[in-house]
């Protein structure tokens, strides 16, 4: 919510730019674009979440070219 308010988009506005995203995409594809939109954020979050075990196994894999 705090994302509407720093942009100042309230109720009517929303409701204005999902009537024009229906009008342009229309019902059929609403269904395809919002599961690309739920599967772009939970790839997001999961790579949020793994960026510690990246960071590990960069480390790993320079600490075994040292030693070899």
């Amino acid at each position: 919510m705090i994302f509407l308010i720093m942009f100042g988009l309230g109720l009517p506005e929303l409701i204005i730019i999902l009537v024009i995203i229906f009008i342009i995409f229309g019902a059929g594809k609403l269904p395809e674009i919002g599961g690309a939109i739920g599967k772009g954020i939970k790839s997001f979050r999961k790579a949020t979440k793994d960026e510690d075990s990246i960071e590990t196994t960069i480390v790993e894999e320079k600490k075994n070219e040292k030693a070899s």
